[in-house]
């Protein structure tokens, strides 16, 4: 559905996107995952026909995005980072103009159908400046899907939308994929990339490592330390300079990334006994996406620095 070769793309001496290949099947929740400035919108903006490149080549449904725009762009559906609906607009009226922009005749019973399955029925009247963060996300949703798109792009949909709507939003995705709808989700939450089928993996505009989730943890061939007490404070300030970026804190939680190694986790807690550092449990667990991400994240700024 999907193919980037080699894409480039720069702003001044900035290169937000350098050289990023991709491939995204039918029917497949992917996600493109890094921190802010990693070139994930530009890079779904791009997708979208809504931004020029420098290089590389970019097709939509076997298209090439420079030659067929409008023909690709009536065929996808795209909720942006920033909410880009009509506050004095009601819900119903949001949905109304979107379905015009798209010439799409006889929407009444499609609206009716993603409200019902956005939730929104019961305000449907109701003004779109009146709504919570949520629910205007999920209206936005049903903008992007009244036209029926094959392809839907998604950029940080759940960006300071609270615990449940954001729950109620993946929901609402995973019911979308069983018919058979392909999705692209940037996002910057590594829970949230844990649900799609792979993600890619990005940091200043490269591609990292791009996989299923379960592959790239185990692909780093780490194991994470888990402490737990009320000194993980003083234990980080232990650790930090020896264990240099890969040890985090959570609360009363440090996980520091590891070798996987009883010999390892035996002088970590040794270290800690000598320095009166007192910890209530231990356990060595299965990294997390997060977990990977940061470890490939030092491992690349290892390489560039030796470089330089």
């Amino acid at each position: 559905m999907i193919k980037i070769e080699n894409l480039k793309k720069s702003y001044g001496k900035v290169e937000a996107v350098n050289g990023v290949s991709l491939e995204i099947k039918k029917g497949e929740m992917f996600g493109l995952v890094g921190p802010d400035g990693a070139g994930k919108t530009t890079t779904i903006r791009v997708l979208c026909g809504l931004l020029d490149f420098d290089e590389g080549s970019v097709s939509l449904f076997d298209s090439d995005i420079r030659k067929k725009r409008k023909e690709i762009q009536n065929q996808i559906g795209y909720l942006s980072q920033k909410f880009s609906l009509y506050g004095d607009l009601t819900v119903d009226e949001n949905i109304e103009f979107f379905a015009e922009i798209h010439n799409v005749k006889n929407y009444k019973e499609r609206s009716d159908e993603l409200l019902e399955f956005t939730r929104l029925i019961n305000f449907r009247d109701r003004l779109t400046d009146n709504l919570s963060g949520g629910m205007k996300q999920k209206l936005a949703l049903a903008c992007s899907l009244i036209h029926r798109p094959k392809i839907l792009f998604l950029d940080e949909p759940t960006t300071g939308v609270d615990p449940v709507s954001r729950r109620d939003f993946w929901k609402i995705l995973s019911d979308l994929l069983k018919d058979g709808l392909t999705v692209l989700i940037t996002t910057p939450y590594l829970d949230e990339a844990e649900r799609c089928r792979r993600v890619a993996l990005m940091n200043k505009g490269k591609i990292m490592v791009c996989d299923t989730p379960q592959n790239i943890k185990e692909g780093i061939g780490k194991k994470v330390l888990e402490i737990t007490g009320e000194e993980t404070r003083a234990a980080y300030r232990l650790l930090k300079n020896e264990y240099e970026n890969e040890t985090q804190i959570f609360g009363d939680r440090l996980n520091i990334i590891i070798e996987n190694n009883e010999e390892n986790v035996e002088n970590i807690l040794n270290k800690l006994k000598r320095n009166n550092v007192r910890f209530t449990e231990t356990r060595v667990i299965t990294p997390t996406l997060e977990n990977a991400f940061i470890h490939l994240i030092n491992s690349s700024n290892k390489i560039a620095e030796a470089r330089n």
